[in-house]
């Protein structure tokens, strides 16, 4: 088939990057590019996804029950898509448990999206890097079935699940996925918890980095930038949900006896590998 090649290269595609393989070959207008679709959706090459995106189906499988790769849709739910919080973790491998939930940081994210049993949800990128212009800071690329995603790396996933666990899963699963990472540059790590500017979510980092020193090599510049940024007056570890718990005066914390005491950790060190994210 002549578009064999385009579909090769672009497993999961949009309407747009169709049209300009379209007039690449000299075949332009809407028509030409509609009969396409209609015709590859007929013969189970094409399934769409959402308006203007759609994934394909090998040959010889069944586009009922293929099981499309679901870090490639999120990727392109809209232009500017990058994987983030749990799913960036997912991707790095280092997430403690799989989720059937994916998350994009976008300027204009969708409406959640639910496709092949996955739900797919958006995060506005923060106010504080918009103003600022840097919604790509720690924003690297890595390449999967041969289309490039954008991931946020692991030092801004470390800030942002901190920032928004409610896209993140539980503290377990926050804090045995940030475990599982052997190394930061915690440089990097303070310079985006300063350019979000959130006291309660700087506090949190900083009390992880103390929790986790020795693992992390924190150093006293790590904890003393990021003491300055703390609330000055208590906070919960989780503002939308507040538990009760202990208080940590350093940081201005309320943090809840599970995460402070790492109570899970006791009988089931060093479990997250059997439960690694998928790769």
């Amino acid at each position: 088939m002549k578009h064999d090649g385009f579909f090769r290269k672009h497993p999961v595609f949009t309407g747009e990057e169709l049209a300009r393989h379209l007039s690449s070959r000299g075949e332009v207008g809407g028509r030409a590019q509609e009969a396409l679709l209609a015709y590859h959706q007929k013969t189970g090459r094409v399934v769409r996804v959402r308006h203007g995106l759609y994934t394909v189906i090998p040959p010889g499988a069944d586009a009922n029950s293929y099981s499309v790769d679901p870090f490639l849709v999120a990727a392109k739910l809209t232009k500017d898509a990058v994987l983030s919080h749990h799913t960036a973790l997912e991707l790095y491998g280092r997430a403690y448990s799989v989720q059937e939930y994916f998350t994009y940081s976008a300027s204009r994210p969708l409406r959640p999206l639910t496709f092949r049993s996955h739900v797919f949800q958006g995060a506005s990128f923060p106010q504080a890097l918009r103003r600022a212009g840097k919604e790509s800071f720690g924003v690297s690329t890595t390449e999967r079935a041969g289309m490039v995603l954008r991931v946020t790396s692991l030092e801004r996933t470390m800030v942002d699940v901190l920032d928004r666990p409610d896209l993140s899963g539980s503290w377990e699963e926050i804090w045995r996925s940030l475990e599982s990472v052997e190394f930061f540059d915690l440089d990097k790590v303070v310079e985006y918890a300063f350019l979000l500017g959130n006291a309660t979510t700087g506090a949190k980092v900083g009390f992880f980095l103390q929790q986790h020193r020795d693992p992390l090599m924190v150093e006293d510049r790590h904890l003393k930038a990021l003491h300055d940024l703390r609330p000055r007056q208590p906070h919960y570890l989780n503002r939308s949900k507040r538990k009760s718990g202990r208080l940590v005066p350093e940081w201005n914390l309320m943090v809840p006896r599970e995460v402070y005491e790492r109570v899970w950790g006791r009988c089931c060190e060093g479990s997250w590998s059997s439960r690694a994210a998928r790769l």
